[in-house]
């Protein structure tokens, strides 16, 4: 099977391209040759542009073409878009990375050229970008139907991304997010040199507001006030990226923020930072900690578009590294923590998680029970197993994409390639 994965790709620093790699190196383990036509390329930011750019190129020897999609990104969306235009074309994939839409940001051309204006000031681009979303919506609701084959990380947002798209029951597969095969490690010690339970929770992932981060700090400062007992015994790690567009804004920097609001709540001792981590001191740095805590926050602005029900990288590494984790109940964390390897509690309720901290203080057997599950889970989705489910995906959507083409030919709507350039 020849394959063509559109996708960004290491070294971009996104978890879509992350999880890009490991993909194609599982399924190029299972046997499939898998390209990359679009890295290196530029930006494709028109219709019109991708349309061009698929003519330059003979996709007669390809078998599937499997985008990941997320992130907002253009170009593999509008490739595809214009792969589905084509009479006599591969099969079409997708993994949506961010249900329950396929893209979410505006197509047309007036967003772009309002996007690309420095002298609009953001509400206004935003104002253009919920104006437009009825076309945007139109477009992948197109594209969606034009689809042999649609998958999602989890039945939560194959749920929600096939009753937006108005696709049948079943059309979406569920293959949950592939993690890495790595050497289990016990956990830490949960007792300190007194004797005493002594917790170290760690938040991993990009650093930026929206993450929830605040309410971590919160939760802890809150236990501080009302049970200084239970609080002294919880130790905070924040690592992960700070890239300047994402970690600074208009209001100054965000990690000084985080900053300033732990010493506001006597917690400068208790909060540690790792920042910029590499990839290969990852697993080291969760296995380190006892639990990992995501507190995401749904975006009140993208909830005027739809409801994002996509899951975390960083949810999988924890995973994969054999540790439970305490989430907010966003996107699809709540089913993701449903297999006995953690435990949610509703978004931005500060109370709420500041209870769940102090459970784990006092009942640590818990940590043990999260971390034997989430070792279980390890095992069920290693990369290899899970390039082994895409490859019976694909070889369901090449099947699919065959029944197509033969009603096509019934009708005479299929047409010869023409002459051009090899992929």
């Amino acid at each position: 099977m020849r394959l063509a994965l559109l996708s960004p790709l290491p070294p971009e620093q996104t978890g879509i391209a992350d999880y890009a790699a490991h993909c194609r190196a599982a399924l190029n383990q299972a046997g499939v040759d898998v390209l990359t036509p679009l890295q290196g390329q530029r930006p494709i930011t028109s219709l019109a542009t991708a349309k061009a750019w698929v003519a330059e190129r003979d996709w007669r020897r390809i078998d599937v073409v499997h985008a990941e999609l997320g992130g907002g990104r253009h170009s593999e969306f509008l490739t595809l878009c214009a792969l589905a235009s084509l009479p006599n074309r591969p099969a079409l994939s997708v993994t949506v990375h961010d249900p329950e839409r396929l893209i979410w940001k505006p197509v047309n051309g007036l967003w772009r050229a309002v996007n690309a204006s420095s002298l609009l000031p953001r509400a206004a681009k935003q104002a253009v970008a919920l104006l437009s979303d009825p076309v945007t919506l139109m477009s992948e609701r197109a594209l969606a139907r034009k689809l042999d084959g649609v998958v999602a990380l989890t039945q939560t947002g194959a749920d929600r991304l096939a009753k937006r798209m108005k696709l049948a029951p079943g059309r979406v597969s569920v293959i949950p997010h592939g993690v890495l095969s790595l050497p289990q490690r016990p956990l830490p010690d949960l007792h300190d040199a007194l004797g005493e339970v002594a917790i170290k929770v760690l938040y991993f992932g990009f650093i930026y507001s929206g993450k929830g981060i605040e309410d971590l700090i919160d939760a802890v400062g809150r236990l501080r006030h009302e049970a200084p007992e239970v609080a002294g015994r919880i130790q905070v790690t924040i690592a992960g990226g700070t890239a300047p567009d994402i970690a600074f804004g208009g209001q100054g920097s965000y990690l000084d923020q985080l900053r300033e609001r732990a010493a506001k709540r006597g917690l400068a001792g208790q909060v540690s930072w790792e920042l910029d981590i590499d990839e290969h001191d990852i697993a080291d740095l969760i296995q380190r900690h006892h639990v990992m805590v995501l507190p995401y926050r749904e975006s009140a602005k993208l909830a005027l578009l739809g409801q994002m029900r996509g899951t975390s990288g960083a949810l999988a590494w924890a995973i994969a590294c054999g540790r439970g984790a305490i989430t907010s109940d966003a996107r699809a964390f709540a089913e993701e923590i449903s297999h006995g390897n953690g435990a949610a509690y509703r978004q931005g309720d500060v109370p709420a998680l500041a209870m769940r901290l102090r459970e784990v203080v006092e009942q640590p057997e818990l940590l043990l029970q999260w971390a034997r599950q989430a070792s279980v889970l390890a095992q069920a989705r290693a990369w290899p197993t899970t390039g082994q489910r895409f490859l019976g995906h694909f070889q369901r959507v090449m099947a699919r994409a065959d029944q197509v083409r033969g009603a096509r030919a019934q009708v005479g709507g299929d047409s010869g390639w023409a002459r051009k350039e090899s992929l």
